[in-house]
């Protein structure tokens, strides 16, 4: 080789190292799980904020303002949050819709058991008011805001309502403070871009990232709620004392006996009328991964697993593929449930009772508003605090509270979320005539047992593994790969 070549071959061409963008290096390895520190810090929190209460209720009322900062936080992200969730969320629907009559009742099931379990948390909540024992003063902010929504509702009556929803420009929306304006362009956005077709694909596309993005910057101001439960518990228990910490234990126990009845109870019923199925033996069918929703405190967890039994109890995989992954995003029936009863809770905790106008006004908010967040950690705080703030922003001051007890709470939250939409897929294969119920007796009595295959065992206890085409462009939960179905027709 000659001096030249030699020189040619290590001559450095500056263009490999240039770029016209601004570059993020890749990750050398994949990060940590580490959500458990975030679960054992919120505990932390909340017992050193009782003790602080008892041992010097004067200097622990002192550190209230620390629940009202992370509370303006979580506020601060609520407008993208909302217009991401909503806009991806149509799109889920017009793709369930899209494949067929599977689709289309499923989703008509999922929004009327949404509905029901949004209506027996705020039946349950009226019930035992369980946050009446408490005292949770507003802040200064909350009760400005209120102050000022109440001036603006006064005359006008139901025209000036519908004026206030409509915002002055597109992007005043999300500065004004107004969830319902964020809510009315959401729904406008998504709507036009479905009707553009596959040339709103890109679009589509672009609110997936950034609703990423959102959620990211969520679970970062997340890893702050020790610091949020902190304040708010030290600050309540200082103020009213141990019966604080009562209230919140009998909110912990009716959320759990709740969400038990509505599974065995109400989901159970709907099971036995529509198929003959008994659902303590689904339930045992499905122990496995009621304890890996446990471990993780997610029901993303155990999605694989469920589509891969539901196939083997004899449900259609054409059926599966559009039932369950929807069903993350629309069928949330344990999350519904908390959000009301929680909203009561705080209504009752601030001696603040939401009249019957406002309860059915919030129902309503929640419905649109808790479609599409799914699978996302703290997502229920940001959708629970945009319903108050639509509805009555004074009481956004009780959200930190719930932060001592959000985490307590969310395994049963997950576990009726997963419960329903194993049901919903058994239900909709049967109407659908995708469902050998025959088989799904055998199966469910033990006569053809489930053999675990190695797929099983590869989902991570702490991370799992969850794939699904379609996640990569749409949503953050699963949804619907329409070129899968494109090509089949369901009888």
């Amino acid at each position: 080789m000659t001096q030249q070549s030699q020189a040619d071959s290590h001559k450095v061409d500056i263009e490999d190292y240039v770029s016209d963008s601004p570059q993020i290096p890749k990750e050398k390895q994949p990060p940590k799980d580490r959500t458990h520190w975030l679960y054992i810090g919120v505990i932390v929190a909340v017992v050193g904020g009782i003790i602080l209460g008892i041992a010097a209720p004067g200097v622990a009322v002192m550190f209230k303002p620390l629940g009202t900062l992370f509370v303006k936080l979580i506020t601060m992200i609520i407008p993208p949050i909302i217009f991401c969730t909503i806009v991806l969320g149509i799109g889920s629907v017009r793709a369930a819709a899209s494949v067929g009559k599977a689709g289309g009742l499923a989703l008509i099931y999922f929004i009327t058991m949404s509905t029901l379990a949004l209506a027996v948390g705020l039946v349950v909540g009226n019930i035992i008011e369980p946050g009446s024992g408490m005292k949770i003063e507003p802040s200064e902010e909350a009760a400005a805001a209120a102050a000022a929504k109440a001036a603006d509702d006064t005359g006008g009556g139901m025209w000036k309502m519908i004026s206030d929803i409509i915002p002055d420009t597109f992007f005043s929306a999300f500065t004004s403070g107004s969830v319902l304006q964020v809510l009315f362009i959401a729904l406008m956005f998504g709507f036009a871009v479905q009707s553009m077709g596959q040339a709103g694909q890109p679009i589509l596309n672009f609110v997936g990232h950034l609703q990423k993005v959102i959620f990211k910057l969520l679970t970062m101001i997340l890893w702050l709620a020790p610091v949020g439960a902190f304040g708010a518990m030290a600050g309540v228990v200082g103020s009213t004392g141990l019966n604080a910490v009562k209230q919140l234990a009998i909110l912990m126990l009716a959320f759990y006996i709740t969400c038990f009845l509505f599974i065995f109870v109400v989901l159970g019923f709907v099971l036995w009328v529509f198929t003959r199925q008994n659902i303590f033996r689904l339930a045992k069918y499905l122990a496995h991964e009621y304890l890996l929703i446990v471990a993780t405190s997610s029901s993303e967890s155990a999605l694989p697993n469920l589509m891969r039994k539901m196939e083997h109890v004899g449900v259609e995989r054409s059926t599966v593929g559009i039932v369950v992954p929807t069903g993350y995003s629309f069928n949330l029936d344990g999350t519904a449930i908390y959000l009301t009863m929680s909203a009561i809770f705080i209504s009752d905790a601030m001696h603040m009772p939401l009249s019957l106008e406002e309860q059915i006004g919030l129902l309503v908010f929640m419905i649109i508003a808790s479609k599409g967040a799914a699978g996302v950690s703290g997502a229920g705080i940001a959708v629970l605090s945009a319903g108050l703030q639509s509805h009555s922003p004074q009481l956004l001051s009780g959200v930190p509270v719930l932060l001592g007890i959000d985490k307590f709470m969310s395994e049963a939250r997950a576990l009726t979320n997963f419960s329903g939409n194993a049901v919903a897929t058994i239900l909709v294969g049967k109407w659908t005539g995708t469902a050998d119920l025959d088989r799904v007796h055998d199966v469910l009595t033990g006569k053809i047992p489930y053999k675990e295959t190695d797929e099983d065992s590869r989902v991570d206890m702490r991370k799992p593994d969850v794939e699904n085409p379609a996640t990569h462009t749409l949503a953050p939960t699963p949804q619907v790969n329409l070129k899968h179905y494109e090509n089949q027709t369901v009888s």
